[in-house]
C-alpha cells in the first residue's frame, strides 16, 4: 500500500509522514522531494535542458525516478508513506496511478489555512536562523490553493496536533 500524503510547504508532511511511520509496523518513508534536491544540484546541461527549471517536478526525470524509486521502496515494506507538495494535478494522477499498478494508494491531503501554513514556515526559519525565502511564501500560497482541489486528496486537517492527524490518518486507511 502507498500512503500519498500531499500537502503544502511548511504544513507539517515530513513531521506526519515520520510519525506514522514510526507508528504503523512494517511501515518505511520515500520522500521525493530528495530526489528533487539531487536534480537540482545538477547541472542543467546534465539533465538536458539550457537553463534549471523553476521546479523540479516540471522534469520528466524527476517523476519517473520518483515512480521506480517508491516502487523499489515497497518492495521491502508492505506500507510506504510519501510526503510530497504536488500542485500539478497532471502529474500527482499520473504519479498514483502508475503506484497504482504495484499496490493500492491512498491519497490524502493535509490542508490548513494560508496564515497557519506561513506561521509554521515563520517558526521553522527562526529555529534554521534564517529568513523565510520568497519560495517558500510562493510555493505555500501556491499549494494551499490548490489543494482546495479533492483530486489532491482525502481532504486531512492540520490544524490539529500531530498525533490527532496519525489518528485521523489510521482511520481514513484502516491501519
Amino acid at each position: 500500500m502507498f500512503i500519498l500524503l500531499n500537502g503544502s510547504f511548511g504544513i507539517g508532511k515530513t513531521t506526519v509522514a515520520e510519525l506514522l511511520v514510526r507508528s504503523v509496523a512494517h511501515t518505511a518513508l520515500y520522500d521525493p522531494e530528495d530526489v528533487g534536491y539531487v536534480l537540482r544540484r545538477l547541472p542543467p546541461w546534465a539533465l538536458g535542458m539550457a537553463r534549471q527549471p523553476a521546479d523540479y517536478q516540471d522534469l520528466s526525470l524527476w517523476r519517473w525516478l520518483i515512480v521506480h524509486g517508491a516502487r523499489r521502496k515497497h518492495r521491502r515494506v508492505p506500507v510506504v508513506v510519501v510526503p510530497m507538495a504536488f500542485t500539478n494535478r497532471d502529474y500527482f494522477e499520473t504519479f498514483a496511478a502508475a503506484l497504482g499498478k504495484t499496490a493500492p494508494v491512498h491519497k490524502l491531503c493535509l490542508v490548513a489555512p494560508l496564515e497557519t501554513v506561513r506561521a509554521r514556515l515563520m517558526k521553522r526559519a527562526t529555529l534554521e536562523k534564517r529568513e523565510i525565502s520568497e519560495f517558500e511564501l510562493r510555493r505555500s500560497l501556491e499549494c494551499v490553493e490548490a489543494h482546495r482541489d479533492a483530486h489532491f486528496g482525502v481532504p486531512i486537517d492540520a490544524t490539529v496536533a500531530p498525533d490527532e492527524i496519525i489518528k485521523a490518518i489510521r482511520r481514513k486507511v484502516l491501519i
